[in-house]
């Protein structure tokens, strides 16, 4: 049988963190096996579902190069279905009408508590002739689950796993309003879609023994299980907004590659020896569930970094070039320019070695594009060396203007002084950058030409003369 698997969240709010792992995953999976990855959207809370969050969860797996296969399926469209696989259960004895009301209920719950002990429905409309009920009562419909020996689940991940019948109570299928609880509408999607593995948080794993009373009461298989430990922050509590518990949109925002989250979000939970950068076509040939562990992965801002970092170093210069435009056109309120792409591509080697993020990068390739006020280090640098900037700035008149050349005039021109060459290079970087760090600067200055490059240093002078005299 061809492997399916299947993401099926939620839409009442962003694609988290640990839901798009839980999508690679389920992705890889099925990638590695020759399968189909298939999308469900789970949209029966029809008061807190949104469109807008529907749109979230698409662009967001399609950002992280998550293709799925066949059209999404949207589970409110299928209640009717649902709904009439419980009614058949009812009419084939294996599931019955329940018309405790939910004052009984509660009044069960409480007296339950109170005697401490477990708090479940006790069956009390199990062998219970419908008759007896009022005219007309409300009622739902619940499963009739075995009460004797046990259900064992073959986790892939958490081993073989076992609960007895007489601690699971009869589910309900149906609710008294006709509509199919979250129980029966899972498991009967993935019947239909021909799920063969289900890959989820362990969260759902109580839920996966439910399940599976269901799927053999409506005389069906059930699928392979696989509940993966969920992701802690780094301080090892559950993760939260303040550990990055953000939807995916938000790492792209914060300049962080496709490929990059791919790779990160493999290795929260998974492993392949020491290997840490793990491209994704290698990640399909090797992934398997039986690598997966059983503990919690910790979230690390810092690990992400550096894995986004390496990223980019590997990214062409005009591939990069095109990620990071957008963040440089919302920097300057517009489109970039031809020479502006231009002094980007030549200086893009050089700058991509720096960043960890796009915005890192924007950030500091906006000097390649507009004058850039000096930060307070680089005006402090730029008062001490306005001397030796304005030497420097005399001899570039007839410098010609290459790398070698320039470094060359300026090493001559701190002999002379009998000062070190940084004595001159971070003057002049403070006034080409208005930072005290950027790419190599003699580069960065044949990048910005002659007349650009003048043109700063001579602001510079004039606002460090500025300076000294008021």
């Amino acid at each position: 049988m061809s492997v399916v698997t299947r993401f099926a969240p939620s839409p009442t709010g962003y694609l988290h963190i640990g839901g798009a792992r839980t999508a690679l995953f389920n992705w890889l999976f099925a990638r590695h096996h020759g399968g189909r990855f298939r999308l469900r959207i789970e949209d029966t809370d029809r008061a807190r579902s949104t469109e807008d969050a529907v749109e979230k969860i698409f662009d967001g797996l399609r950002w992280l190069g998550l293709d799925w296969d066949d059209e999404p399926v949207f589970q409110f469209a299928r209640a009717e279905h649902h709904a009439e696989l419980a009614r058949r259960l009812l009419a084939e004895g294996t599931a019955y009408r329940c018309y405790a009301t939910p004052e009984e209920l509660t009044a069960l719950r409480e007296e339950q508590r109170a005697k401490g002990q477990p708090v479940r429905y006790p069956g009390i409309w199990r062998d219970r002739d419908p008759a007896d009920a009022p005219a007309g009562a409300p009622f739902v419909i619940r499963l009739k689950a075995p009460q004797e020996g046990e259900t064992i689940i073959a986790d892939a991940v958490q081993g073989e796993v076992r609960v007895a019948n007489d601690q699971l109570d009869d589910m309900v299928l149906l609710r008294a309003d006709g509509t199919p609880t979250y129980m029966l509408s899972v498991v009967v999607d993935d019947h239909d879609m021909g799920v063969t593995d289900v890959i989820r948080g362990d969260d759902h794993l109580t839920n996966a023994f439910r399940q599976t009373q269901l799927y053999r009461a409506l005389g069906w298989t059930p699928p392979n299980f696989a509940h993966i430990p969920l992701i802690h922050g780094p301080d090892g509590a559950k993760l939260s907004k303040r550990h990055g518990a953000l939807g995916v949109e938000a790492y792209r925002d914060m300049g962080y590659l496709p490929e990059a989250m791919r790779n990160y979000l493999l290795r929260l939970g998974w492993s392949h020896g020491d290997d840490e950068i793990i491209a994704t076509e290698q990640a399909i040939a090797w992934f398997s569930l039986d690598k997966v562990g059983r503990s919690p992965a910790r979230f690390d801002f810092t690990r992400l970094a550096a894995v986004n970092g390496f990223y980019m170093r590997q990214t062409a210069d005009m591939d990069l070039l095109d990620q990071v435009e957008p963040f440089l056109a919302e920097k300057l309120g517009g489109e970039l320019d031809d020479t502006g792409r231009g002094r980007l591509a030549a200086g893009m080697s050089g700058l991509k070695d720096r960043a960890k993020t796009l915005v890192e990068l924007a950030e500091s390739a906006l000097f390649y594009l507009r004058p850039v006020a000096p930060d307070a280090k680089a005006q402090k640098i730029l008062a001490e060396g306005g001397a030796e900037l304005a030497a420097l700035r005399a001899r570039l008149e007839t410098t010609p203007w290459m790398p070698e050349s320039l470094e060359a005039t300026a090493r001559d021109l701190a002999e002379e002084l009998g000062v070190k060459l940084g004595k001159i290079a971070q003057p002049l970087r403070a006034a080409l950058t208005g930072s005290t760090v950027s790419p190599p600067i003699f580069e960065a200055m044949t990048i910005l030409g002659p007349e650009e490059s003048r043109r700063r240093i001579d602001t510079a002078l004039k606002g460090a003369d500025d300076d000294q005299r008021s």
